[in-house]
């Protein structure tokens, strides 16, 4: 076993940043520490507290770097200094839970030290955590596809949400997927925003019938993007912007242009790589929350389509209106 390295403090605005054992291997593959993550976190600090700012926030962590056991931190950890602020979510079980709300950069450092690799934000901010601010679409590839697939994809879903009067941002999932980040006015609830991610998955589908899916049962989806409508129910998050990712490579989740995202390779962007595009290239997103938009429209095309609801993820209670949540295949046997 390595010897520890000497623990380092950094400044990060006001507040010293106390880091343990910098030295430490976090992604073997490439040679890079938990020191370079830390300074790569210290580096984007500003911009991701922007996506951060305010939110109930899951810290993904690696305490034992890519090759470890990950977590999910779901509530504040125990002896977390007095500058990281905490705000009260309901799971859908209804049980609360204190999670920390990022108001500095100092947090994201701090996060930084206890292995966070990925920053999973709520899409709500303090004082309202039941009204989301966020419309945030999920392209995932399935087997036989890929990030050029989910790219393709998103190019529908784009023209689909010009469509819907709305304005999306999209970035690197920091794996084969794409992202894409609606800024919405808080008026609804999470049922509502969920129901306006379906209705979007469903006409995006519709257009592209070959290219991607909406559907729930994996033995339904075949070579195509599933547009995971379930990313938008209460307490389903995805790695934030600038977040690093547990890939052997360091990736990190990249906003881009709509220009650029037919054209990059997700692999290109890591924790090395990153701060320099950042330094050049400014913030693809920093228009986001310029506009926020309605979702009206959106939830007129829910309501008229006759399928309504849809699954929702076997941890749930069940839901107002919602299917058998049994795969088709299974389904057809039992009748």
């Amino acid at each position: 076993m390595a010897a520890k390295s000497k623990a380092i403090e950094l400044e990060v605005g006001d507040q010293l940043v106390r880091v343990s054992n910098p030295d430490k291997p976090y992604f073997p593959a490439r040679g890079i520490t938990k020191g370079q993550v830390v300074e790569y976190y210290r580096t984007v600090a500003p911009v991701l507290l922007s996506v951060l700012r305010d939110r109930p926030v899951v810290l993904k962590r690696y305490v034992d770097g890519v090759e470890g056991e990950a977590f999910y931190q779901k509530r504040v950890p125990k002896g977390a200094p007095e500058y990281v602020e905490t705000v009260q979510v309901r799971f859908p079980s209804g049980r609360p839970a204190d999670e920390i709300c990022p108001t500095s950069e100092a947090v994201v450092v701090w996060a930084a030290n206890l292995g966070t690799f990925d920053f999973h934000p709520w899409p709500v901010r303090r004082p309202d955590v039941d009204h989301p601010d966020e419309l945030r679409i999920d392209l995932d590839p399935q087997p036989g596809t890929g990030f050029s697939d989910a790219a393709r994809v998103a190019e529908v879903l784009r023209e689909v949400l010009a469509d819907a009067g709305l304005t999306g941002y999209p970035k690197t999932s920091g794996g084969r997927g794409v992202h894409v980040a609606v800024r919405i006015r808080p008026d609804w609830d999470f049922v509502d925003v969920r129901h306006a991610v379906i209705a979007l998955a469903r006409e995006v589908e519709k257009r592209a019938p070959s290219l991607a899916t909406s559907a729930w049962w994996k033995e339904e989806r075949g070579s195509r993007v599933f547009i995971d409508f379930n990313q938008a129910a209460r307490d389903r998050t995805i790695a934030s912007a600038w977040s690093v990712r547990g890939t052997a490579r360091a990736t990190v989740s990249t906003p881009v242009t709509w220009d650029e995202l037919s054209t990059v390779d997700p692999d290109d962007f890591d924790v090395l790589t990153v701060p320099k595009y950042l330094e050049e290239r400014g913030d693809p997103h920093a228009a986001l929350d310029s506009e926020a938009f309605g979702i009206e429209t959106l939830l007129e095309w829910y309501a008229a389509d006759p399928r309504g609801e849809m699954p929702y993820p076997p941890d749930y209670p069940k839901m107002p209106g919602e299917p058998m949540r049994v795969q088709p295949s299974r389904a057809r046997k039992q009748e």
